[in-house]
């Protein structure tokens, strides 16, 4: 890999005019880098989120801070945001280079000669290129990746050590794949006979990541019976995440980790899913749709809910259920107590009687 001399520089009025906030104070203060409250010295922007970190905030050895119109009043250089998390992502990026291969392919690659390899591809050690793939420029392979025959790949993507992208598959523009992913291994399909025997049904479909998408370590991402499992623009999926054959997940999703989706569930735009929630087969989760995490689904979902719980039940209901389910024992003595109560009436009652 290369050593890179990255290092840029920008003033935090620069940084206002890019990115829509507002400068208070020195407006001539040189950023080249962003940390933490705790851990920022000079040089360097952090963030406040709110007004429970003033304290932190006025410790802090930051060059400037981001922070939300409440707190214009703080004593350094500010950048003022309505969304100081959102604007430090975005600054963020600037002071981050992706690591980079040395340019060209190394000489351990396999690239097959029926590969088509754009200007600017970099390929790093013991990768593999099957026949007919297409790499579109900028995009970075590194060593031990592995690119099936007749794979797709668009431009400026990262394909990091030990991802496996299988045959066919195709992928968009500026798709990042962490190390241990695999794209397009087979659906789980079978079919039982009368003995109780299973059969394998092919998995002739493929996978298909559209623009912007980014894939963490070790997901398994598996292809169509027939026609695609498709995961559309801009989500981004955790570690450890399994989708199974012809999911479809909307654009700009959240899936945290160990996420698993069952065979042709369909996830809406803004669907966002805690970690470890688990979809069942054939399910519908319509868009903006928030699953807390551990959550099971095992019904379709309309639009603009929020849901916890196995099975999972509106959030409303879920807390009111927590409540009762916490006064349990409380419960207990209560009925032990009203029970007591109806035999002493009850045999009074038969006392009484003539």
């Amino acid at each position: 890999m290369e050593v890179s001399s990255f290092q840029p520089i920008y003033t935090l009025m620069e940084l206002a005019d890019r990115f829509g906030a507002t400068v208070e104070g020195d407006s001539e203060v040189r950023i080249g880098g962003v940390e933490s409250l705790k851990e920022a010295g000079a040089g360097q922007l952090s963030f406040v989120a709110g007004s429970r970190h003033r304290g932190e905030a006025l410790a802090s050895g930051a060059s400037a801070l981001i922070v939300p119109p409440s707190l214009d009043d703080l004593p350094f250089p500010l950048l003022v945001h309505a969304n100081p998390y959102l604007l430090f992502a975005r600054i963020s990026q600037l002071f981050q280079e992706p690591p980079r291969l040395n340019e060209g392919t190394h000489p351990t690659a396999h690239v097959s000669e029926e590969a088509h390899i754009a200007p600017g591809v970099r390929i790093g050690p013991l990768a593999h290129v099957g026949p007919g793939s297409r790499i579109g420029s900028g995009t970075s392979i590194f060593g031990t990746a592995y690119i099936g025959a007749g794979v797709r790949i668009g431009r400026d993507c990262l394909i990091y050590p030990g991802a496996t992208i299988l045959d066919r598959c195709l992928l968009g523009d500026r798709v990042v794949i962490h190390s241990g992913t695999v794209i397009g291994s087979d659906g789980f399909g079978y079919a039982q006979d009368e003995k109780g025997r299973h059969f394998k049904i092919p998995q002739t479909g493929i996978v298909q990541i559209d623009d912007d998408v980014e894939i963490g370590s070790n997901c398994a991402i598996d292809r169509a019976m027939f026609d695609r499992t498709r995961i559309r623009k801009g989500t981004k999926i955790d570690n450890l995440v399994q989708i199974a054959h012809n999911v479809v997940i909307g654009e700009h999703c959240i899936l945290a980790g160990q996420v698993g989706i069952s065979g042709s569930t369909r996830l809406g735009r803004h669907v966002m899913l805690g970690g470890q929630v688990g979809l069942s087969d054939h399910v519908e989760i319509g868009d903006g749709t928030r699953i807390g995490a551990k959550s099971g689904v095992a019904h379709s979902i309309r639009a603009g809910q929020e849901m916890i719980g196995i099975p999972a039940v509106p959030k409303k209901e879920f807390f009111k259920n927590m409540v009762h389910i916490q006064r349990l024992s409380r419960y207990r003595e209560e009925i032990k107590e009203l029970q007591e109560r109806v035999k002493m009436l009850e045999a009074r009652l038969n006392r009484e009687e003539p």
